[in-house]
């Protein structure tokens, strides 16, 4: 299946690296609206680079890939679905719902496939936890704590950050888009697969750090921190903190009446699963060392500059292998418009709080064959 890439920036070489895993999967070439970026990127990959976003759009692509800046994502796709063709995009979907149900049912209308990152549920580290859930291994689940702080950010040295092709970090647009429209997705993705659902969202949001150290003044300077509890229609509670101020931690536990399941670190694909048991004993409760769980495959080592080991890839493969199959999408349209109605409720919810009825829901997701 045919590929064009729209957006040269940062991420942009971690798709084209991770693509080389999927030699059925051809990139056809890349736009973007900066000439100088795309000559760089096109030359150090030996791609065409399209004259223009209407040239793209005529070619034979079959899907276009949208890796432009979270502000651009709907302009993007709803053209590219307009000319009719299958889209996969960075996230957020939409930067507002209307937007992204826009998006949703324009694909809808033309039978065409949407969806989008990230695709970490994909991954063996989530499949198998996934697995195990399914499996009650912990029994009945109760909860789950999930940190996605990167520490200060702002303190490190940002302006050094470079893709394996010297394209730099994008520090003014990450922190206008803010913390949690770029990473709550990471574990959100996850969970109403998990736990089917969600119905409410209560939240805040704050920007803790007003001075970031950038050349450029932010406009907006967003929230840098937010903490949310999500409930599933299953009952299942989950709590997620967002933030580039706390320590870096990217864990997640989730709590059972048998025990817990952790991971270290979604964006590892191959992060270790382990179980620790509880029981009582002369009515108190003991818990078993933890242990490790036997994943469901081995995770693909991808050769790339980054603090993550993310097959970014995944997630258009499942999409094209859908299309060709003409079956369902496990990162469909409308499993993706959830994850955003709950990455906004998140964002917005603002220093005071905001307590938030979810109205999307979604056909149930199956997990990968290899993982069942």
């Amino acid at each position: 299946m045919r590929i064009a890439l729209v957006g040269t920036g940062y991420v942009a070489d971690y798709y084209y690296r991770t693509l080389q895993t999927y030699p059925h999967l051809q990139i056809v070439g890349a736009w973007d609206t900066r000439p100088e970026a795309l000559a760089h990127f096109c030359t150090a990959h030996s791609l065409r680079a399209f004259s223009s976003y209407e040239a793209l759009l005529s070619s034979d692509a079959d899907i276009v890939v949208n890796l432009t800046n979270p502000q651009a994502h709907f302009e993007v796709s709803h053209a590219a679905l307009l000319a009719g063709k299958h889209v996969y995009s960075e996230k957020p979907l939409g930067m507002d719902m209307a937007e992204a149900r826009q998006l949703v049912a324009l694909a809808d209308s033309k039978n065409l496939t949407l969806s989008g990152a990230p695709c970490s549920l994909l991954g063996e580290s989530a499949q198998t936890l996934w697995r195990e859930l399914r499996r009650g291994r912990i029994g009945q689940v109760y909860c789950a704590y999930a940190e996605m702080d990167d520490g200060l950010v702002h303190n490190m040295a940002y302006t050094s950050w470079l893709s394996e092709t010297g394209i730099p970090w994008p520090s003014k647009n990450e922190f206008e888009t803010g913390c949690t429209l770029e990473h709550a997705g990471y574990y959100l993705t996850w969970f109403p697969a998990f736990f089917g659902p969600a119905t409410h969202v209560t939240a805040m949001s704050s920007t803790l750090i007003g001075n970031k150290r950038t050349d450029e003044i932010l406009q907006p300077n967003a929230a840098d921190f937010s903490v949310a509890t999500i409930t599933h229609q299953s009952g299942v509670v989950v709590r997620l903190t967002c933030s580039i101020v706390a320590e870096h931690d990217h864990q997640l536990r989730i709590f059972g009446n048998d025990g817990t399941l952790s991971i270290e670190d979604s964006w590892f694909y191959g992060s270790p699963v382990k179980v620790q048991k509880s029981f009582n004993l002369r009515r108190r409760q003991l818990t078993s060392p933890k242990l490790p769980v036997r994943l469901a495959a081995k995770p693909a080592k991808h050769e790339y500059r980054g603090s993550q080991q993310m097959d970014f890839a995944r997630g258009i493969n499942e999409m094209a292998e859908a299309i060709t199959q003409g079956r369902r999408c496990r990162l469909g349209a409308d499993y993706m418009l959830h994850v955003n109605e709950l990455v906004l409720a998140v964002h917005h919810a603002g220093p005071t709080g905001a307590s938030v009825p979810i109205t999307s829901t979604f056909e149930p997701v199956q997990p990968m064959d290899w993982a069942r």
